[in-house]
């Protein structure tokens, strides 16, 4: 009880602010990351990850059956579940993917504003264990045990100060590449190259027009990224 006890009172222990400085160079860093050709690749997995996580989450909220995830090298993923093929519950889960990460960043920056920065690190390493059960592939059991062996790294050999400095890094980071992630949406609906993407099917479901619902998902992550961004350096 008393390890219990122990990390409890290690993870809701407030960290205290970092300084502006340290702010805007995690801003930096994450910045250079999403803009960078050859970075952005092998960090959009992080994004698909949580573009996966969000419809399954949405899945299961609204009722359906969860029946797996698969994540694959191109970057993209595939969430499958169970339940009415129309309906608002198929409406949410569809629309989750592309509104998931700047969400999760939003969410993670109101843990970062209250102080919260451990406590979030240990959130993610939790919300990763419960996708690793639902993993249907060996690319995206790879990418799950990666990401949650940093997580592991960085809680385990960091200082509260520079895990709050990795939490503010990797907030940044979904903040910023949630819009990039719908820009390359479009991209490739243009192309043609995305003839069933998430905007496509919700179409289908709702008689909306597609890039309609590209306009909801840009609108949504650039508002979650200018809330978050005034949460962080307010």
């Amino acid at each position: 009880m008393d390890v219990v006890a122990r990390f409890w009172t290690r993870i809701t222990t407030p960290v205290p602010d970092l300084p502006p400085a340290v702010l805007l160079a995690t801003l930096a860093a994450a910045a250079v990351v999403v803009l960078s050709p050859a970075l952005w690749h092998p960090a959009r997995n992080v994004v698909t990850i949580a573009h996966e996580g969000a419809h399954g989450l949405a899945a299961l909220v609204t009722g359906r059956r969860l029946a797996g995830i698969r994540l694959h090298s191109d970057t993209s993923g595939l969430t499958v579940s169970a339940g009415r093929p129309t309906g608002p519950g198929m409406v949410l889960t569809c629309a989750a993917g592309y509104l998931g990460p700047g969400l999760f960043g939003l969410g993670a920056a109101a843990l970062l504003a209250a102080g919260h920065a451990v406590g979030l690190l240990w959130a993610l390493l939790g919300l990763l264990a419960l996708l690793l059960v639902q993993i249907r592939n060996w690319f995206g059991l790879w990418s799950v045990l990666a990401t949650a062996a940093v997580l592991v790294a960085v809680t385990g050999w960091l200082p509260p100060e520079g895990q709050a400095a990795f939490a503010a890094a990797g907030t940044w980071f979904l903040l910023l590449a949630a819009p990039k992630a719908v820009v390359e949406l479009q991209r490739a609906r243009r192309r043609r190259s995305a003839p069933d993407s998430d905007a496509d099917q919700l179409a289908r479901l709702t008689r909306l027009p597609a890039l309609l619902w590209v306009g909801v998902f840009l609108l949504v992550d650039l508002g979650a990224l200018l809330l978050g961004a005034w949460w962080l350096l307010a």
